[in-house]
C-alpha cells in the first residue's frame, strides 16, 4: 500500500514537472508608482545553457512571453524607466515593478528643440497637456482645453469663434502649429480655436514667452503646437468616439491605423454639430450661431534606423449659419447668411541622422484656406432657398500658404557645445474681391542659428539669431538668449531675453472683412511691430517613489512698439480699421503648485496676475490694468470601483479690453469677473478598451458677462451691447470611447 502511494506521488510530481516545463515562461511589467501595466517595453531573454536570445515587446497587458523555456536571464528597458535585469526559470511568471527615472521622462517634447527631448531637460519652459488630460477634461477643441489654463484668457465671439490671450497678448502674437506647420486662416488676427478639434491629437505643447528666433512672426507671446497621434507599435489600432452635450452638441469621430514592418498609415474622420443657443430664445436668430464641422486626416510614414519620413493631409470644413429674423407681414420668409470655411493642409516631414550626432530635419507644406459668405432668401413654408441678387451679399476670399523649413543640428546630450542652423521660408497669397487689387502676396524668408553652450555642469546657455527678408517690410536682426541653471537637483532656474518682430499679415494690410457683426478694413500703411521680452521662472520639484510635488514661480515682461490694434472709423456703422499704437506693455506673474500621489490623486493649484497698458499718441493718463486668475484641478481615482473623478475650477478676474475711437481716443472696457467649474466621472471597461464618461460643464451657468467702462462707444468684441458671451450656460455631457489594438 505504501509503495502504491509513493508511486502515485512520484507520478503526480513528474506530471507537475512536465506541466511546469510546458508552461510558457513570461514577464509581467507594471509601473512601481501607479501599478499600471507597461505596454511596448523591450524585453531581452537569454538562455544560460544554450546562449540563445529572444527579443520581444510587452503587450497591452504588460506581458512578454519567453519561448526559450530554459533557465536564463532577462533584461527590461523602456524610455523613462531604469533598466532591470534578473534571472528566470522555466514555467515562472516574473512580476517586475519598474521604477521611473523621472516623473517627466514620458513627456518628450519637440517644439523648439534640436531633437526630441524630455520636458524637464528643455531650456524652454514647456507645458505639456497629454492625451489623458485632454480626455479627462472632455475637451472637443483647443478653446475648451485652454479655458482652464492659468495665464491664458479664453474669450468668445458669437461669429468669429473663440480666441485667447497669452501673457496678456492676443492671438495675433501666438504661433499656432499643427505638427510644426502654422495654422492658416486668421480672422481679425486670431485663429478660431473652436475649429482646432482634438479628436486625433496625441498631446499639446505650450511654450510661453518669445520664440521669434525659431518661429518668426506671430510668436512674440509664445507657441502652441498640436501634435497628432502616431502609431509606432501596434499592427492594427482602431478608435471610435461619440459625444453629446445637452445644449445641442452631437459629435462623432473614428480612426484606424496600420503598421507593417517599416510602413505605417492612418485614416481619421469626425463630424461635429451644434444647434445654436441664445439665453432668451425667442427669435430665429441665435447669439451662438449654429454650425456643422467635418474633419478628415490621412498619413503615411516610413521608418528605419536612421530615417523617418511622413506624409500627411488634413481637410476641415465648417458651415456657420446666421439665421435671420422672420420678415413681415406674414413671417414666413427670412434672409440667412451661410459662412463656409474650407482649410486643406498637406505636409511632408523627413528626419534623418546624417552621421554620428548630426541630424537633418526637412519640413515642406502647402495650406489652402477659403472663407465663403452666401446670403439666401429662405421660404420657410416650402424650405426653398435662393441666393440673393445683390452681388455684395456673396463673397469668397482665399489664401494659399507655402512653407519650407530645414534644420541641421548637432545634438549630443553630454556635449558642452551643440548647435542648430536652419532656413524658414514662408510665402502667402490672398485673392478675392474684398482684397485690395483682387490679389496680394507676402513673403518672409529667414535663416536662423542657435547654439547650446554648457560652460559649467549645471549651466546651459542658448543664444540665437534670426535674419529675415520680408517682401513688404525691412526686418531687423532678431536675437535671443535663454539660460537654464540647476541650483540643486530638485531646483532649476530658467531665464530668457528676446527681441521680437512681427510684420502685419495680408488680412491686416489688404482685406475688407465683413460678417454678421463685423466690418473691418485693412490698412496698407501699417508699420511692423518690434518687441523686447523678458521671462523668468524658478521651479522646485521633489520626487519620491510613490508621490511627487513641486512649486513654480514665473514672471514675464513684454514691451511692443507699434502694436497693431483696431480703431473705429465710424462708430454708427461699426466700421473699424487697423492702426499702430505707440506702445503696448504687458507684465505679470503666476505661481503653480502640483502634488501627485500614485496612482489615485493629483492636485494642481495656481494663481497669477496679468497687467496690460496701451499707449497711443503718448497719452500720459494711461495706467496698467491688472487681471487676476486662480486655478484648481483635482483628479481622484477611487481604486475600489475604478471610478475617476475630475474637477476643474478657474476664477477669471476682471479683464480689460482696449479699442480706439473715431477721435483717436483710447476706450477701456472691463469684462466682469466670473467663476467656471467642470465636473466629470469616468470608468474604463473590457480591459480598458471602453471608456464611459459623464459630467457637467459650466457648473455656475455663465452666459453673458457684463462689460463695464466706456461701453457707450461700443467695442468690436462686445457682442453687440454691454455684455460679452463667455458660454452657453450649464450643460451635461456623455462621452463614449471604444478602442481596439492588435499586435503582431
Amino acid at each position: 500500500m505504501i509503495r502504491r502511494v509513493n508511486l502515485l506521488l512520484i507520478i503526480l510530481f513528474a506530471g507537475f514537472v512536465v506541466i511546469g516545463q510546458n508552461q510558457q515562461t513570461g514577464v509581467l511589467l507594471k509601473d512601481q508608482r501607479n501599478n499600471e501595466t507597461i505596454a511596448f517595453a523591450h524585453v531581452l531573454f537569454k538562455s544560460l545553457s544554450t546562449g540563445k536570445t529572444h527579443t520581444g515587446l510587452t503587450d497591452m497587458e504588460g506581458y512578454a512571453v519567453n519561448p526559450l523555456n530554459t533557465t536564463g536571464t532577462f533584461t527590461v528597458s523602456y524610455v523613462g524607466y531604469h533598466t532591470f535585469t534578473d534571472t528566470i526559470r522555466p514555467g515562472e511568471l516574473k512580476k517586475v515593478m519598474l521604477q521611473s527615472t523621472s516623473i517627466n521622462m514620458d513627456e518628450v517634447v519637440v517644439t523648439g528643440q534640436y531633437t526630441p527631448q524630455a520636458v524637464d531637460k528643455s531650456i524652454f519652459r514647456v507645458k505639456v497637456i497629454g492625451a489623458r488630460e485632454i480626455d479627462q477634461k472632455a475637451s472637443n477643441n483647443l478653446s475648451e482645453l485652454m479655458a482652464t489654463e492659468l495665464n491664458i484668457r479664453s474669450m468668445n465671439d458669437d461669429a468669429l469663434g473663440s480666441r485667447i490671450t497669452l501673457q496678456g497678448l492676443g492671438g495675433e502674437h501666438i504661433k499656432f502649429l499643427i505638427d510644426g506647420v502654422p495654422v492658416i486662416g486668421r480672422m481679425d488676427g486670431n485663429i478660431d480655436l473652436n475649429q482646432l478639434n482634438l479628436y486625433n491629437v496625441g498631446h499639446v505643447e505650450i511654450i510661453e514667452g518669445p520664440m521669434s528666433v525659431i518661429y518668426g512672426s506671430n510668436a512674440l507671446a509664445g507657441v502652441i503646437n498640436i501634435i497628432t497621434k502616431e502609431n509606432n507599435y501596434t499592427s492594427l489600432q482602431t478608435n471610435a468616439e461619440a459625444y453629446t452635450e445637452s445644449v445641442g452638441v452631437y459629435n462623432f469621430n473614428a480612426d484606424v491605423s496600420l503598421k507593417k514592418n517599416r510602413w505605417s498609415g492612418s485614416l481619421a474622420g469626425a463630424r461635429n454639430f451644434f444647434g445654436g443657443f441664445s439665453v432668451v430664445d425667442t427669435t430665429r436668430s441665435k447669439r451662438w450661431k449654429p454650425k456643422r464641422q467635418y474633419n478628415a486626416d490621412a498619413s503615411l510614414a516610413y521608418t528605419q534606423k536612421e530615417l523617418q519620413a511622413r506624409v500627411t493631409a488634413s481637410y476641415f470644413n465648417e458651415m456657420l449659419l446666421d439665421k435671420g429674423n422672420l420678415l413681415s407681414p406674414y413671417f414666413e420668409t427670412a434672409f440667412d447668411n451661410h459662412f463656409i470655411t474650407n482649410r486643406f493642409t498637406t505636409k511632408t516631414d523627413v528626419k534623418t541622422r546624417l552621421f554620428k550626432d548630426r541630424y537633418l530635419n526637412v519640413l515642406a507644406s502647402y495650406a489652402y484656406y477659403e472663407r465663403v459668405k452666401n446670403n439666401y432668401f429662405v421660404d420657410l413654408t416650402t424650405l426653398d432657398k435662393q441666393l440673393t441678387l445683390n452681388p455684395e451679399d456673396q463673397d469668397t476670399s482665399s489664401f494659399d500658404q507655402y512653407l519650407l523649413r530645414a534644420e541641421f543640428s548637432k545634438s549630443t546630450e553630454n556635449s558642452a557645445f551643440n548647435y542648430q542652423l536652419g532656413i524658414d521660408l514662408n510665402y502667402e497669397t490672398g485673392a478675392g474681391k474684398r482684397i485690395l487689387n483682387m490679389e496680394q502676396a507676402l513673403g518672409d524668408y529667414a535663416a536662423f542659428l542657435s547654439v547650446k553652450i554648457k560652460p559649467a555642469p549645471r549651466l546651459m546657455l542658448q543664444p540665437g539669431l534670426r535674419y529675415s527678408y520680408n517682401t513688404k517690410y525691412t526686418a531687423p536682426l532678431v536675437y535671443s538668449l535663454n539660460a537654464r541653471y540647476e541650483l540643486a537637483e530638485a531646483l532649476s532656474l530658467r531665464a530668457s531675453y528676446a527681441k521680437g518682430f512681427r510684420a502685419p499679415s495680408l488680412k491686416e494690410l489688404y482685406l475688407e472683412f465683413v460678417d454678421v457683426n463685423h466690418n473691418i478694413l485693412g490698412n496698407e500703411n501699417l508699420r511692423a511691430e518690434d518687441s523686447q521680452n523678458l521671462n523668468f521662472s524658478l521651479r522646485y520639484h521633489n520626487e519620491k517613489p510613490t508621490y511627487d510635488y513641486g512649486i513654480e514661480l514665473s514672471l514675464f515682461f513684454n514691451n511692443i512698439n507699434n502694436s497693431i490694434s483696431l480703431a473705429a472709423l465710424d462708430a454708427a456703422s461699426s466700421l473699424y480699421t487697423y492702426v499702430n499704437l505707440d506702445q503696448m506693455v504687458t507684465q505679470g506673474y503666476q505661481l503653480n503648485f502640483n502634488n501627485r500621489v500614485y496612482p489615485w490623486l493629483e492636485i494642481k493649484l495656481g494663481a497669477g496676475q496679468t497687467g496690460r497698458n496701451h499707449i497711443f499718441n503718448q497719452l500720459s493718463d494711461n495706467e496698467m490694468v491688472w487681471s487676476t486668475d486662480v486655478m484648481t484641478q483635482l483628479n481622484y481615482l477611487w481604486r475600489k470601483t475604478n471610478l475617476r473623478f475630475n474637477v476643474y475650477y478657474k476664477y477669471n478676474g476682471e479683464y480689460p479690453e482696449v479699442f480706439i475711437g473715431t477721435d483717436d481716443q483710447i476706450f477701456k472696457t472691463i469684462i466682469s469677473a466670473f467663476h467656471t467649474m467642470d465636473l466629470s466621472v469616468s470608468r474604463q471597461f473590457w480591459k480598458n478598451n471602453i471608456t464611459l464618461q459623464a459630467g457637467v460643464k459650466n457648473l455656475f451657468n455663465n452666459t453673458n458677462i457684463n462689460i463695464k467702462g466706456d461701453t457707450g462707444s461700443g467695442g468690436i468684441h462686445a457682442g453687440g451691447g454691454t455684455s460679452s458671451p463667455v458660454g452657453w450656460g450649464r450643460t451635461f455631457f456623455v462621452r463614449l470611447n471604444i478602442s481596439f489594438k492588435k499586435f503582431d
